[in-house]
């Protein structure tokens, strides 16, 4: 049985204290809170260089926890060592077991899909009790928000600027690091959004059952790379949530269930348009081409999802294109 049945079954204990050099609005921050105070204050936090690299800034740190910065490619294995460390000393003695950390990675999409995919095979392979955690804000946001293996079709960024002979953006496809997770067989991976908070802390809870490697993709939104009003970050959250586009799931030793379906989903538009790196799309004309492409993309997921376990969906109808 669940702790967390509402959202009054929030822990009230904080482990992050309020003020930092973060931007506000910062999706990643409302993440990192939950998932401390589900996990309590024995943690240690291995952080692979990104946005939340200037969350510590000596000799400052909101931080109550134990915090360790790696370069981009080797969060990992610096989870790997400290793990080893302290199962050696507790087997010596020279720790006791109350003692023991519960060793997290965290890492936004820069690291998780590109530059750290290599040593993070490598840990799932070799069985790392560890979580995994990924804000993924869809760029290299804090170098100036370059693309990334997690930037979605139709996407500005700073590498792939829309043009007069390129005016849809970026024209690639987002990497399924879900399933690229998948296919190393680990006990548990989920994703998860801030907008959903209750749903987030049971699969944290759940993930906590299981030893071995932990995925837990969340949804970062990023009102400077993105281009909103900070006050709406939950807002821009629920809507990639209720338009499809950030399916709330989880695995368990491989077999997929989804933890929210939307009964109808709602357009994709009611989210895109609420961001400036969406905004070519519909101005100085509406590009219904890319706009229909996403949605297709969107309902075909969802089509998928439902016939392979067995519920019912409503899909947002296509944009319709007119003829030339």
């Amino acid at each position: 049985m669940t702790r967390y049945k509402t959202l009054r079954d929030f822990p009230v204990e904080e482990y992050l204290s309020p003020g930092s050099t973060m931007c506000a609005g910062c999706g990643a921050m409302l993440v990192l809170r939950a998932f401390h105070k589900v996990l309590g204050p024995n943690v240690v936090f291995v952080n692979a260089a990104g946005c939340l690299t200037l969350l510590q800034v000596y000799p400052y740190t909101p931080n109550k926890s134990s915090w360790m910065y790696t370069a981009f490619a080797s969060a990992p294995a610096g989870a790997q060592g400290i793990r080893d460390a302290l199962d050696i000393l507790m087997e010596k003695g020279r720790v006791n077991s109350f003692e023991d950390l519960k060793v997290v990675v965290v890492t936004g999409d820069g690291a998780a899909y590109d530059i750290g995919l290599q040593s993070t095979s490598g840990a799932i392979e070799r069985g790392l009790d560890f979580y995994y955690l990924v804000y993924d804000n869809e760029a290299y946001g804090n170098t100036g928000f370059q693309k990334s293996g997690a930037t979605p079709y139709g996407s500005a960024t700073a590498t792939t600027p829309p043009t007069e002979r390129n005016p849809t953006g970026y024209t690639g496809v987002k990497k399924d690091l879900f399933e690229i997770w998948r296919s190393h067989k680990p006990p548990y991976i989920a994703t998860v959004a801030p907008s959903h908070m209750v749903d987030m802390l049971r699969k944290i809870e759940t993930a906590s059952q299981f030893k071995g490697p932990k995925l837990f993709i969340a949804f970062s939104s990023c009102p400077t790379g993105w281009g909103f009003d900070p006050s709406l970050s939950v807002r821009i959250s629920r809507l990639a949530v209720e338009c499809g586009i950030w399916p709330l799931k989880e695995s368990v030793y491989g077999k997929v269930r989804h933890t929210y379906i939307p009964t109808v989903l709602k357009p994709v538009e009611e989210y895109l348009r609420h961001q400036n790196r969406f905004r070519h799309l519909f101005t100085p004309r509406k590009q219904e081409t890319a706009i229909a492409s996403i949605q297709e993309q969107v309902n075909n997921y969802w089509l998928e999802a439902a016939k392979n376990e067995g519920f019912r969906i409503t899909v947002a109808k296509p944009v319709t294109i007119a003829p030339p």
